[in-house]
């Protein structure tokens, strides 16, 4: 393998199935490699890793990829399969049994022919860019390793665990009792948690599209498409709803109007409440550079502070860790209440978000009356390579104008995706109409540069 080539991206490796880095050679050998270095760090003792993933139809595949590679190779590590779990779930389990590693097979929330790996350190957090660069570089040279697939039964009583885990976050019996809900599992890892998760709880549960295929996940459905859930919120006369994406690490709500909230919404909402019971100390939460300039503003007037960092749930984490915050999040629904998970857990942000409403004894939209969102528009430019954007002068140039224009009442972020090959232009301002154009003109100026066309 190249020395230049980098496989992991911002939230693992992710690409479309039996391609490269998706091949069964190149996760093979990472395999070998990921059990090599772990037994090399524990003193040539027995690695013992937790491996999952959500619903895909490739998903299966590339676990056995994994666990033949962990096996090969002279790392012989133990392997706990754990089935169809949420990315979170993977992460609890790899804290709570002490194992070295978890892997997590999972394209979150993007369409089924792509597939992903993601890594979990002994903590249940995500490995850091430092430690994915230690293991791709051990790949530079190495030979093909040849292993046989095991069979792989998913571990009796793993997914139970992470399911028990869920109901102790909410204390008292059936506290969920009187509330009507509805849940769209996106047809993903929460396909067979969220009924049970909220019936155990007490709730009334309307389940949306809990039926996967291999082939369905996220398909026009879950938390990156809200509405069908929304809507029927108001049908059900439901009190809340929660979608969730395909390894169900995020979480999009919709109050009993129908109106879809997201992290921003669920930031303002736990923030609030944290700070109304003194546990939120210091008085500051973490968000993205994506989220919502009027989240920042409302939290202000509860005297709550923001520190932003980079996208990504990985850069939330850490940045809770250096300033000794308790909550973080993105507007997508990765939200982190450091007291209960280590990384982005949608079902359990969906219960403490139901938990928080039922003790309100209020309506959803009321609670989040102190906060307006300014208008947004957010556009994905696909680009044919990603330099630097700085570096392009009329790209520069464009963005020099909007920010101007702007002046101190909005915002422009302009980034790449980690993930795929996108531009983003988000644009934050006092109408919509000025944003919209603003926005428009700023991708045009992009797509000339650097863009291609749609795949």
């Amino acid at each position: 393998m190249s020395p230049a080539r980098r496989l992991f991206g911002t939230d693992g490796i992710r690409a479309r199935f039996g391609e490269a880095p998706l091949d069964r050679a190149t996760v093979t050998v990472l395999a070998s490699q990921l059990g090599a270095l772990l037994r090399e760090r524990s003193g040539g003792r027995t690695p013992l890793i937790v491996l999952g993933g959500d619903t895909r139809e490739s998903t299966l595949g590339i676990c056995r990829w994994l666990a033949a590679g962990l096996h090969a190779g002279g790392s012989e590590a133990e392997v706990r399969y754990a089935g169809v779990i949420p990315t979170p779930g993977v992460a609890w389990l790899t804290h709570q049994l002490g194992a070295a590693a978890g892997a997590v097979v999972s394209a979150s929330h993007n369409p089924y022919p792509d597939n992903g790996i993601k890594l979990i350190d002994p903590r249940g957090l995500k490995w850091s860019e430092e430690e994915e660069a230690v293991l791709e570089q051990r790949l530079d040279g190495s030979v093909p390793v040849a292993a046989a697939e095991p069979d792989l039964a998913p571990e009796p009583g793993l997914q139970e665990r992470y399911l028990r885990h869920l109901v102790a976050g909410v204390p008292g019996e059936r506290p969920l009792d009187g509330l009507k809900i509805v849940l769209d599992a996106g047809n993903g890892a929460a396909s067979s948690y969220a009924g049970p998760l909220f019936e155990r709880l007490g709730a009334r549960v309307t389940l949306l599209h809990a039926a996967p295929d291999g082939r369905n996940v996220n398909a026009g459905c879950g938390s990156t498409a809200p509405a069908e859930m929304a809507a029927r919120v108001v049908a059900e006369g439901a009190d809340l709803g929660a979608a969730f994406d395909g390894d169900a690490d995020r979480c999009i709500l919709a109050d009993e109007r129908g109106e879809v909230r997201d992290g921003d919404a669920i930031l303002y909402l736990w923030a609030t409440g944290l700070r109304s019971q003194g546990r939120l100390e210091p008085a500051r939460i973490v968000a993205t550079s994506m989220s919502n300039l009027g989240l920042e503003r409302a939290l202000a007037r509860e005297g709550i502070g923001i520190e932003r960092c980079d996208v990504g749930d990985r850069s939330v984490v850490e940045m809770m860790a250096r300033e000794g915050i308790v909550l973080g999040g993105e507007q997508s629904g990765h939200i982190v209440q450091s007291a209960l998970t280590s990384t982005g857990d949608g079902l359990l942000t969906a219960v403490q978000m139901a938990a928080l409403l039922r003790r309100a004894g209020r309506p959803l939209s009321r609670m989040l009356a102190g906060f307006r969102r300014y208008p947004q528009i957010l556009l994905n430019v696909r680009v044919a390579r990603k330099p630097d954007l700085a570096t392009l002068p009329r790209i520069a140039a464009a963005a020099r104008t909007v920010e101007e224009r702007l002046g101190a009442d909005g915002r422009l972020v302009l980034r790449y995706s980690g993930t795929e090959p996108l531009a983003r232009v988000m644009i934050e301002g006092p109408d919509q109409p000025t944003i919209d154009e603003l926005a428009g003109e700023l991708a045009g100026v992009i797509a000339e540069e650097i863009g291609s066309l749609p795949s």
